[in-house]
């Protein structure tokens, strides 16, 4: 199969609604945040001929947006595996603009869940298989906690080192004014938050906002005539193993162990080379778990590497330089805003959080339960 390294790039993103969505449609605000992407890159809207989203409330999400903007594509893709949905568009609709299928690609995501639900809006709640329902735990809270009290088990993780996610991820919002949680957070406050699932506190979870992502791709010869520098996808891959955390073979490793590798031999880059990373940190086990996994830490050492302030600001490795789902944004699935932070960072325009010198992103998507893993890393002209 002939690589897609540099074929296809990001020329516009938009973010919106993470403050309050109040008054507003998913619909409605997809629409806002897909025209903002459009303007952004300097291209009608009516041009966009690909479309990719996953809506939580249309199940048929690609025909009722399609039929809400008025577009007619020749090519759409409605796939749906949790949070990391947006990045394996991502990788489709590089291979549909490769084939000619489609000549510009939007993919975009919404939810109004914290305005109109008041809490977390998710397809599979109480989904539960025969082997788990008895238990009645909390869903997803509770298979995520499964994983922590293993990973404490196997290799001596601390709640200190879970809290620390938290704490690096509330810095990095600090910078982002965009955030939704930008109060001062302790360790202390962290450790002190609810219980909800031993060993996850109420801190130690996404927050519950609502937000709106839309980004456009094209092939990497239109994109160099458009406005915006263009950011180009270097290697992809997605993957899944399970869809119940209790048909995992090993709930301290998932996909990301095998997405990374191939997104990386993709890219022809190594895990050094890296220099902005954005991940689904639906909690903060996640974080410490995709890290080790993707390869930024030995296997067991995750704990210990965050606690070292590795991935605050001014650490070795910006991750979650927006805040993440842990204090940026979690309108339900918090996927595609890893790709808008990635985008921004390498155009230059976070602001206080930026990067320096940023050329190389990756950006991991996670859905389900640790279920559905996929792999994006994107670059400058420079990284070419």
């Amino acid at each position: 199969m002939s690589s897609l390294r540099g074929k296809a790039a990001f020329v516009g993103a938009a973010t919106g609604f993470i403050s309050s969505a109040t008054g507003h449609s998913a619909l409605e605000m997809m629409a806002v945040v897909a025209r903002q992407a459009a303007e952004d890159a300097g291209i009608s809207l009516c041009q966009v001929d690909g479309l990719f989203t996953g809506m939580q409330t249309e199940f048929l999400s690609t025909l009722a947006f399609a039929e809400y903007l008025g577009l007619r594509p020749r090519f759409s893709d409605n796939n749906r595996v949790g949070g990391s949905s947006f990045l394996c568009h991502a990788q489709q609709a590089a291979l549909a603009l490769d084939a000619g299928l489609c000549d510009v690609a939007l993919i975009c995501y919404a939810s109004n869940q914290r305005s109109a639900l008041g809490k977390l809006q998710t397809a599979v709640a109480g989904n539960w298989s025969e082997i788990e329902a008895p238990y009645e735990a909390r869903f997803p809270v509770s298979s995520y906690a499964l994983a922590a009290a293993r990973h404490m088990h196997e290799y001596g993780t601390r709640r200190e080192d879970l809290a620390a996610v938290a704490l690096a991820a509330r810095q990095w919002a600090q910078l982002n004014p965009e955030a939704f949680a930008r109060d001062p957070l302790t360790l202390d406050a962290v450790l002190a938050s609810p219980m909800l699932s031993d060993p996850l506190s109420k801190l130690d979870c996404c927050l519950v906002t609502d937000g709106a992502a839309a980004v456009i791709m094209t092939r990497a010869d239109r994109a160099r005539s458009l406005r915006r520098k263009p950011v180009y996808l270097l290697g992809a891959a997605a993957e899944h193993w399970h869809k119940q955390v209790s048909a995992m073979e090993d709930v301290c490793r998932t996909a990301a162990s095998e997405t990374g590798r191939r997104a990386f031999a993709e890219a022809k880059i190594a895990v050094a080379d890296i220099d902005v990373v954005a991940l689904y940190d639906a909690f903060t086990i996640s974080t410490i778990v995709l890290l080790e996994d993707l390869g930024f830490c030995p296997k067991g050492e995750g704990g210990r590497f965050v606690s070292s302030g590795a991935i605050a600001p001014g650490g070795s490795l910006p991750v979650n330089t927006n805040g993440g789902g842990l204090s940026c944004c979690h309108p339900g699935m918090y996927g595609l805003f890893t790709l808008t932070e990635a985008i921004r960072q390498l155009r230059g325009e976070a602001g206080d959080r930026q990067v320096q010198g940023a050329d190389l992103a990756l950006c991991q998507g996670s859905g389900g339960v640790f279920s559905s893993q996929a792999t994006n890393i994107l670059g400058t002209e420079a990284a070419l």
